[in-house]
C-alpha cells in the first residue's frame, strides 16, 4: 500500500479545493491512501461546501485527515498570517511523516509567499523551506507539463541578479540533478539540453560570455560524469526541439526562461518535483489564486497529475535517499 500525504496548503485559496476535487473525483489505484494534513474543521467545511466526502470521516477507505490544531477560520481570497502559519505546520508534519515512513510520497497544495513573509516565516518557498527541513544542500526545481521537463538553474531572484548567480559549480549541479531525475523517471541515458543564457548562446562571444566561460565548461564537468548532455542551445529554439523528441529535459537558467515555454503549452497540467531530496515530494504548478478561491472553479488537473507522479515515483529507488 502507498501513502501519499497531501498539505492542502493555504486554508484561503484553492488549494483544499484542488486537493479534494483530485482525490474523489478521480479513479486511484486501489493500492493507494491518502492522508489531509491541515486543520480538520476547515477540510470537512470545504468538503461539504464541494458536496465531497469528509476525508477525516472514520469510516472512510480511501483517506484520513492528520489534524493541524488552529483557531483560523476558513476566509476565501483573503490573506491571513494564521493560514500561513497552518501551512507550515502542515507541511513540517507531512516531512516527518516521509522521513519516518509514514508516508510513501507528499504533493504540497499552494502556499501564501507574501502570507509567510508577514508571519515572519522566512523561507522563499516551498523548494526552499523542504531542503532546510531534510537537511538537504544541493537540490532543485523541475517543472512538468505540456510534454516538457524543464529545470531550473536558478528559481525565485530578480533577474539582475541571474548572472552574478551562475557558476560553473551550480549549473553542472543542476545537470547532475536533472540526469538523475531521468533515471527515476526510468531513463537511463536521458539526453539533456542546456539554455543558454544569452540570445543565440552568447553567439561566440558576441553577446556574452557565459556560454564560454560558465555553461559549456560546466556541461563538459557533467558529461565526463557520464551524463548525456548537450552544448549550450539558444533558448528560443530549445523548447521546440525538445518538443520534438531531441531532448529529454532541459535545463533553464532562470525561472521565466523556463517556465514561460512551459506553461505556454501546458498552463492548466504543470506540476513540479523537488530533485535532491530524499523524499518525493511533489506539486501542481499553479498559485493560491485568491481570485477563485470558494467559488468552485479551479480545476484540479494539475493536482492530478501531482499525485500521479508522487504515486509513481514512491515506487523507485530515490537516488538521493540517504540510509540511516
Amino acid at each position: 500500500m502507498k501513502k501519499i500525504g497531501i498539505t492542502i496548503g493555504d486554508i484561503n485559496g484553492i488549494g483544499p479545493e484542488v486537493a479534494l476535487k483530485a482525490v474523489y473525483r478521480c479513479r486511484w489505484p486501489a493500492g493507494v491512501r491518502f492522508v489531509f494534513i491541515g486543520p480538520a474543521g476547515i477540510i470537512a467545511a470545504q468538503a461539504a461546501a464541494l458536496k465531497l466526502p469528509d476525508p477525516g470521516n472514520p469510516r472512510s477507505k480511501r483517506s484520513k485527515v492528520w489534524n493541524v490544531e488552529s483557531k483560523a477560520k476558513w476566509q476565501p481570497g483573503k490573506i491571513r498570517t494564521d493560514a500561513s502559519r497552518i501551512a507550515e505546520r502542515a507541511i513540517r508534519r507531512a516531512v516527518e511523516g516521509c522521513l519516518s515512513g509514514e508516508l510513501d510520497a507528499m504533493v504540497t497544495a499552494p502556499i501564501c509567499k507574501e502570507g509567510f513573509h508577514k508571519a515572519g516565516i522566512h523561507v522563499p518557498g516551498h523548494t526552499e523551506f523542504l531542503a532546510e527541513l531534510t537537511r538537504t544542500k544541493n537540490f532543485g526545481m523541475m517543472l512538468m507539463g505540456g510534454g516538457l521537463r524543464v529545470m531550473l538553474v536558478t528559481r525565485h531572484i530578480p533577474i539582475s541578479e541571474v548572472p552574478a548567480a551562475l557558476t560553473r559549480k551550480n549549473i553542472r549541479e543542476h545537470i547532475e540533478l536533472t540526469g538523475e531525475a531521468l533515471k527515476l523517471f526510468g531513463l537511463k541515458n536521458g539526453r539533456i539540453g542546456v539554455c543558454g543564457l544569452n540570445p543565440h548562446a552568447g553567439d561566440g562571444g558576441v553577446l556574452g560570455r557565459e556560454e564560454i566561460e560558465l555553461i559549456n565548461p560546466a556541461i563538459r564537468a557533467a558529461r565526463k560524469k557520464g551524463f548525456n548532455v548537450f552544448d549550450a542551445v539558444p533558448a528560443d529554439t530549445i523548447f521546440f526541439q525538445a518538443l520534438e523528441k531531441q531532448y529529454d529535459a532541459v535545463v533553464a537558467m532562470y525561472h521565466d526562461q523556463g517556465l514561460g515555454p512551459l506553461k505556454m503549452i501546458g498552463f492548466d497540467e504543470g506540476i513540479n518535483i523537488t530533485l535532491g531530496l530524499p523524499i518525493i515530494r511533489t506539486s501542481p504548478d499553479h498559485g493560491t489564486a485568491f481570485g477563485i478561491a470558494g467559488k468552485n472553479q479551479a480545476s484540479p488537473k494539475s493536482m492530478q497529475n501531482a499525485i500521479a507522479l508522487a504515486i509513481d515515483l514512491a515506487g523507485n529507488p530515490n537516488p538521493w535517499k540517504r540510509e540511516k
